[in-house]
């Protein structure tokens, strides 16, 4: 049952809560958290949702009345990066409409969000960088939360029956073993794929990228994995239909090098300590307020 949140008397929307969780969430799986150690932790962190759009609430109503001042060169730039990001003027306006909101309305909520981030950088001004002493103490201490899974990298092919008769099977399956015999004659996999394959990863020579265990269907994760590099597979059926897989690389499980989390770790840390000075300043701006949670 979603609770309602007021701020001074004032509804928190429940998609600003919803806001703030997909941000932690994010967060939490670009710094190695894996999707099981989040669903576990879901309750938690909806709750700092809550806390964090409560936190954002009186943010922003603090930055309104100290009006903070953000230039419209600051606004034309953030609104031309956005343009960019969206793919264009075009794409632009149909979003605004999507939104049924117009480019005033959209410059002016840019324009409370950049007054935030203005407060914000007055709370936390002179906090300091975490330490490279204190990045590798973290790494250190938890070097099992940074352990390498092993993986592979492989193209496939894909040709799914037209329907559920055996006859379509049998073409499909018939199809896939002259793809299958063509590669192994010495034809380029990726060309067969791009002109063949049934699946989206055709477009890209059938690449599937680095995957881990567990992550395909049974069947093609246990053949991905018991195969040597360079082999091609014998043909495989799922529930997609059949398959041929290129296997073109394969990483043991193993640890990660320092040098290649340390940034990683260094962002975690400094989120951390940032977000305690913001959490403190927030804390105090509380103090003041009427926070009601029904």
């Amino acid at each position: 049952m979603q609770k309602t949140v007021k701020v001074n008397g004032q509804v928190i929307p429940q998609d600003a809560i919803q806001f703030e969780l997909e941000r932690l969430v994010r967060f939490y799986a670009e710094h190695g958290m894996s999707q099981d150690q989040i669903k576990a932790q879901l309750p938690a962190l909806v709750q700092k949702a809550t806390e964090q759009a409560i936190g954002t609430k009186l943010l922003m109503d603090e930055a309104a009345k100290l009006d903070l001042p953000v230039s419209d060169a600051e606004l034309d730039e953030q609104v031309a990066k956005i343009v960019e990001q969206v793919g264009g003027e075009e794409a632009f306006r149909q979003a605004l409409q999507q939104q049924n909101t117009s480019e005033d309305a959209f410059r002016e909520q840019l324009r409370r969000g950049r007054r935030v981030d203005k407060l914000i950088e007055k709370a936390v001004a002179g906090e300091p960088d975490p330490t490279e002493a204190e990045i590798e103490a973290y790494f250190n201490g938890h070097q099992d939360e940074f352990a390498k899974g092993e993986r592979v990298l492989a193209q496939h092919i894909l040709i799914s029956p037209d329907g559920d008769t055996q006859t379509s099977k049998d073409e499909a399956k018939a199809k896939i073993g002259t793809i299958r015999e063509r590669v192994l004659e010495g034809k380029s996999f990726a060309d067969e794929a791009a002109a063949h394959s049934m699946c989206p990863s055709g477009k890209e020579g059938g690449s599937l990228g680095w995957f881990s265990r567990g992550m395909m269907v049974p069947e093609f994760d246990a053949a991905a994995f018991s195969m040597k590099v360079g082999d091609v597979s014998d043909i495989i059926e799922t529930q997609f239909g059949y398959h041929i897989i290129f296997k073109t690389d394969h990483e043991p499980a193993g640890e990660v090098d320092f040098a290649q989390v340390h940034d990683k770790i260094r962002d975690l840390l400094r989120h951390a300590r940032r977000g305690e000075r913001v959490t403190a300043y927030v804390n105090e701006l509380r103090e003041k307020a009427q926070i009601e949670v029904a």
